[in-house]
């Protein structure tokens, strides 16, 4: 029960035992990231007086279940398997709930995977918590977007619509001509990708480059600049950007992130809330 009310307040636990992973940044060195539930969004001021936008995720009970070896066009990769959230007994078949069980972790609702380098393994049970990420640091988020439902042309590709005049009695917000044959040098079909009415949301998708502006490692919230896709309560996949590389080299002015994540007697520089000088990101 110890264990348990541990994992739920979101502190960084490793199992007992374990050797010690490789704590350096390599020039390929590709960290696992984390699981996290969409909160909502706030917002904070600058000194100058602007106003910056901030969606808070949570992040809680976010262990490795295991490492897997998967094929790759170089040859062979390897993946760790994160699970968060947590689950009914009763809702997960024998072999789902006995992959947790074999391993004496605590059943979980999500399950996803993160590529890794070889320097960035960690034992199973694991626990990823908020310290796992640094103000300054840029992050991708992904998630699915809210559902819309059935959309006309209007809303979902955002057209014109047709004139509000003479001769388009019930037909202002249709999307026009299809594009019909002009002879018989062309198909009198619709060509594939054309924009049409149909189902608009609830696809998954990528936020980039998101400034990391606050962790609160007490209560496990990672305060992002900007908005990212999804409803609140959402599940979110967070990992280092892809598309803003940190420097590794230790020459920069901001504090690198753990690697591979942060454990239980590492330096709490800043204590448990630290913000981002917005003015010098990473």
């Amino acid at each position: 029960m110890a264990s348990l009310r541990l994992l739920r307040r979101g502190f960084c636990t490793a199992p007992a035992g374990f050797a010690q992973p490789s704590r350096v940044w390599g020039k390929s060195s590709l960290r696992c990231g984390a699981l996290g539930m969409k909160c909502g969004m706030t917002q904070a001021w600058q000194p100058d007086g602007k106003v910056v936008p901030l969606t808070i995720i949570e992040v809680q009970d976010v262990q490795v279940v295991q490492a897997k070896r998967v094929p790759t066009s170089e040859g062979e990769g390897l993946n760790l398997q994160l699970g968060s959230g947590w689950q009914k007994r009763k809702r997960l078949n024998r072999p789902d709930a006995g992959q947790f069980e074999s391993r004496g972790l605590p059943l979980k609702r999500y399950l996803r995977e993160f590529r890794v380098s070889e320097d960035a393994q960690l034992p199973v049970g694991t626990t990823i918590c908020a310290r796992h990420f640094v103000p300054g640091q840029f992050v991708d988020v992904q998630g699915t977007s809210k559902g819309k439902g059935f959309e006309g042309v209007m809303r979902r590709y955002g057209f014109a619509g047709q004139p509000r005049s003479h001769g388009h009695s019930l037909s202002h917000r249709s999307g026009g001509s299809l594009g019909g044959a002009a002879g018989s040098l062309y198909a009198t079909r619709v060509m594939p990708g054309k924009k049409m009415p149909g189902r608009m949301g609830g696809k998954v998708r990528t936020a980039h480059s998101l400034l990391v502006y606050r962790v609160d490692a007490e209560h496990g919230l990672v305060y992002l600049k900007g908005t990212i896709p999804g409803g609140k309560g959402s599940l979110v996949r967070l990992k280092d950007a892809t598309r803003k590389r940190m420097d590794t080299s230790g020459r920069g002015h901001h504090r690198l992130p753990p690697f591979p994540t942060w454990l239980p007697g590492d330096d709490e520089t800043g204590g448990d809330v630290t913000e981002a000088p917005l003015a010098r990101p990473l």
